[in-house]
């Protein structure tokens, strides 16, 4: 199998992207693990497949599956990448497009510096939304930690997320409590690790861990999430400016049953082609 790709990133949150409408494409989960090696294929954070849709009211397609080969909902710098590479292989001439996703449908806006910004959707707070696992909802919730309770707020961008208030996302335990909160049993579908510094009412910082990934150096359903987090909390104002590893998303967020807006670029890095008989 011949496939051409597209390696873009967002903040450093990096991609491998592979148009499925003008070829044809079928990766089994260990053939993603392989592209994904950063050693031995090409490596990304996420693989992205533009495919044709499937109802009449959408544009496009948009399937996101982790390093690990696993399909996951959404992805907040993916989203942008998407719409960045549909215009740069001209599959739409559109500065508008509406996209579905497993999470739902989003909104995809190409602006005229050419940053992307994108409807991520209505935030989903209770917990059996989430998916999270308590009794009610709450503003925060204890999660047990190894032999410590940890104070999180658990909010789904179209998958679901821990977000963890820190006083500094430079000393917190991001990889130790990460990987464990990723795969705590109170999240049945794995969960998002958020760690989030706010510098004021409207500045913040954020590290994440992704499940299925590690910690990557941008999150964009993840900075979404930790604002909508902070704003629920009272200690936000509706129009946040986070400090990523990567560099800096502009969020909004209205309050609760107003969708979460995501402003930021898009890099595309290089072109290529996956002979894949090669990982077999």
């Amino acid at each position: 199998m011949r496939l051409e790709f597209t390696k873009m990133h967002g903040l450093g949150n990096d991609f491998v992207v592979i148009d499925c409408i003008t070829q044809r494409a079928h990766l089994e989960p260990h053939q993603i693990k392989q592209i994904a090696d950063r050693h031995f294929g090409v490596g990304f954070d996420q693989l992205l497949l533009v495919e044709a849709p499937t109802r009449p009211d959408v544009d496009f397609r948009y399937r996101i599956f982790n390093a690990d080969g696993s399909e996951v909902q959404q992805c907040g710098n993916g989203a942008r990448c998407f719409a960045r590479f549909v215009r740069d292989r001209k599959l739409s001439r559109k500065n508008k497009l509406i996209v579905e996703t497993a999470s739902g449908i989003i909104e995809l806006n190409i602006t005229a510096n050419g940053w992307v910004r994108v409807n991520m959707g209505i935030p989903r707070l209770e917990p059996a939304e989430i998916p999270f696992i308590a009794d009610q909802r709450a503003l925060t919730y204890p999660l047990q930690v190894g032999e410590q309770d940890v104070i999180i707020s658990a909010v789904s961008m179209g998958n679901p997320h821990a977000v963890i208030l820190v006083d500094n996302v430079n000393t917190a335990p991001v990889r130790e409590w990460g990987r464990i909160i990723e795969s705590h049993p109170r999240f049945p579908e794995r969960v998002n690790v958020g760690f989030f510094q706010i510098i004021d009412r409207q500045n913040a910082r954020l590290r994440v861990f992704e499940r299925g990934a590690g910690e990557t150096l941008a999150c964009g359903t993840g900075t979404c999430a930790a604002v909508v987090a902070g704003i629920q909390q009272g200690l936000l104002d509706e129009r946040v400016r986070v400090q990523l590893r990567g560099g800096e998303l502009d969020i909004r967020w209205q309050g609760e049953g107003h969708p979460v807006w995501m402003t930021g670029p898009t890099a595309r890095v290089f072109d290529g082609i996956l002979r894949m008989y090669e990982w077999n």
